[in-house]
């Protein structure tokens, strides 16, 4: 049975993942691999803002509207005195 394979379509993808395996003694597949595992450790415990904001809202009570907020507290600057 013939193993998976994986298609990129982006020649800068494709070029740095020839690049580091030449560079590596590995293999296009492995540095692949080894590069999607490091991103999703790097980026598994961070909270999708979606989520956060939902979290947010929840423990707050209240939802701020930021523009607002600083909107009323904007003061123009008069610019410098000559």
């Amino acid at each position: 049975m013939a193993e998976p394979q994986l298609s990129v379509r982006s020649a800068k993808a494709r070029d740095l993942a020839r690049r580091l395996a030449r560079r590596e003694h590995r293999s296009i597949s492995d540095i692949v691999e080894r590069a999607l595992e490091a991103y999703e450790i790097r980026e598994a415990g961070r909270e999708p803002a979606s989520d956060f904001y939902a979290r947010l809202t929840k423990e707050c009570g209240t939802d701020l509207d930021l523009e607002a907020i600083i909107r009323e507290n904007r003061k123009t600057n008069s610019g410098p005195e000559l």
